[in-house]
C-alpha cells in the first residue's frame, strides 16, 4: 500500500487556520520522521522536524499521536510549522506579499533522524494570507500611506488601523487575515516607505489622525469610531493617538511602551518628548545577542513625565497583551502602570493579559518565534526573548483575545467563534 499524506481542509488553507495532518499505508508501529520546510519570498529556508510511530492499523494522526522528539515533543498537530527554524540564524519568518500563499512541503522518511533517508511520501500545502471574497487596496490618500482589506459583503465593517514596529516599511499579513474574521483593517504605514519620512522624528500626530479620517469617512467602514492595533513601537503611537485624537472607539497594544518612545511626537503646538534611554545599560547574552530591556528610562520618575501619554484622556477602552518574557520592553510594567493612571482618574482598568514564557513578537497564530533579530537600524542581533511552545499557545490565544475585544467594543458582538485548537 503506498504511503499518503492527507490534509484536512484539502486543499488551501488561510494561515491563522489549524489543518490536520495524518500519513496512511504505513506498516503498523513503523517508526517515522515528518519533516516541513518553506522558504519566504527571499529565499531563506525555514523547517522543522519530528519523530513518530505509526498506530496499529498503520495509520499516523497528528491529533492523536505524539512527536517523540526532534523540533519539538508532546502532542502538538500544528508543531511542524510554529516550531520552524530558520536555516541561516537571526531571520524572522514575515509575509512580505499577502497575494501568494506560502508553500509548505512535508515529507515522509522511514525511521528516526538522524537515520531517517528513504522518502516515502511528500505533500505541498498552501497556506494564504487572503480570505475568499477579502479585497486589497492600496492607499495613497493625501499623505496616508497604506493597504486596506475589506471583507466580502454589501454592508460596512468595524475599521481597525494596524501599526508595526519601529523597523518602518508596511506589514501587511496581520491586517489581511484580520479582515478575514469580518474586520475593514488598514495597514498603515508610517515611515520608511515611499515617500514617508525616513525617521522617525519626522513623524507627527497629524497623518495618523488624517488616518483615522480617512476610515471613518471611508463607506465600507462602520462609525462612529475606529479601532486601534499597535505592535511594540507602533503600540505607543496606538495610546497617544487614543488619548489625542478623535474617533477612537478601542485599543489593543501588544508589548508597547505607556510612554512616547524613540523620537519626539508632535501635535499641533504640542511636543511630546521620548522617554530618555542609556545605551551603556543594555547586556549582552551567552549567545552574543544585545538585550536592550534595561536601557529605557522609568516612566515614572519626574524627568520622564513630560513623555508619559495621558491615557486618561482615551474616549474608548484598552487591551494589553503583555509578554512576560520580553526583552525589548518592559511591557509587564507598563501595563502595570497604564491601570493604575487610568484607576487613578476615575477610569475603567484596562484588560490586561499577561503570557509567561513568551517573547516581544507576537504574531498571529503558527508564526514561529523569533528569539532573535538583526535590528534594521544598529545591525547587531537583538533578544527578543521567549520558549517557542509557550510562545506558540499566546499566539493563539492572543489572536483570538484581539478579536474578541474588537467584535465586542466596535461591533456589539460579545464573542467570535472559539480556537478550533
Amino acid at each position: 500500500m503506498a504511503v499518503t499524506v492527507t490534509l484536512e481542509p484539502a486543499g488551501r488553507c488561510r494561515w491563522d487556520e489549524p489543518v490536520r495532518i495524518a500519513v496512511r499505508g504505513l506498516a503498523p508501529g513503523q517508526p517515522v520522521t515528518l519533516r516541513a520546510s518553506l522558504r519566504d519570498e527571499k529565499g531563506a529556508l525555514f523547517r522543522a522536524h519530528a519523530r513518530y510511530c505509526a498506530d496499529a492499523a498503520g495509520l499516523l494522526d497528528l491529533e492523536r499521536a505524539p512527536a517523540l522528539g526532534g523540533s519539538f515533543a508532546g502532542l502538538e498537530p500544528m508543531g511542524l510549522f510554529w516550531a520552524m527554524e530558520p536555516e541561516e540564524p537571526l531571520m524572522r519568518l514575515v509575509k512580505r506579499d499577502v497575494q501568494t500563499p506560502f508553500a509548505v512541503e512535508l515529507e515522509v522518511l522511514d525511521g528516526h533522524e538522524p537515520e531517517a533517508q528513504r522518502l516515502l511520501g511528500r505533500a505541498v500545502h498552501e497556506r494564504d494570507f487572503l480570505a475568499p471574497g477579502v479585497r486589497r487596496e492600496p492607499v495613497r490618500a493625501g499623505r496616508v500611506r497604506g493597504t486596506l482589506f475589506l471583507p466580502p459583503g454589501s454592508k460596512p465593517f468595524p475599521g481597525i488601523l494596524d501599526l508595526f514596529g519601529s523597523s518602518g516599511g508596511l506589514c501587511e499579513y496581520r491586517a489581511s487575515l484580520l479582515a478575514g474574521h469580518g474586520f475593514a483593517v488598514l495597514a498603515l504605514a508610517y515611515f520608511r516607505f515611499e515617500d514617508l519620512p525616513e525617521h522617525l522624528n519626522d513623524v507627527c500626530l497629524e497623518y495618523f489622525e488624517e488616518a483615522v479620517d480617512f476610515m471613518l469617512q471611508h463607506p465600507k467602514v462602520k462609525g462612529p469610531g475606529v479601532g486601534l492595533l499597535g505592535y511594540s513601537k507602533g503600540g505607543d503611537l496606538c495610546l497617544s493617538m487614543a488619548s489625542f485624537l478623535k474617533g477612537i472607539t478601542a485599543t489593543v497594544v501588544i508589548n508597547a511602551c505607556v510612554a512616547n518612545t524613540l523620537a519626539p511626537l508632535c501635535y499641533k503646538d504640542m511636543i511630546i518628548p521620548e522617554l530618555s534611554y542609556d545605551l551603556k545599560k543594555y547586556t549582552i547574552t551567552e549567545s552574543g545577542f544585545l538585550n536592550f530591556v534595561d536601557i529605557w528610562g522609568n516612566p515614572l520618575e519626574k524627568t520622564n513625565h513630560q513623555s508619559l501619554i495621558p491615557l486618561e484622556k482615551a474616549q474608548g477602552p484598552f487591551l494589553f497583551i503583555v509578554s512576560m518574557d520580553d526583552h525589548n520592553w518592559k511591557s509587564e510594567v507598563y501595563a502595570h502602570i497604564a491601570s493604575e493612571r487610568l484607576q487613578a482618574h476615575g477610569k475603567d482598568r484596562p484588560q490586561i493579559i499577561y503570557y509567561p514564557g513568551t517573547g516581544h513578537c507576537i504574531e498571529p497564530p503558527y508564526f514561529p518565534l523569533c528569539r532573535a533579530s538583526v535590528h534594521a537600524v544598529l545591525g547587531q542581533p537583538v533578544f527578543h526573548g521567549g520558549e517557542p511552545k509557550a510562545h506558540s499557545n499566546a499566539q493563539a490565544d492572543a489572536w483570538q483575545q484581539i478579536q474578541t475585544f474588537f467584535h465586542k467594543h466596535l461591533n456589539g458582538k460579545k464573542s467570535v467563534s472559539p480556537s478550533k485548537l
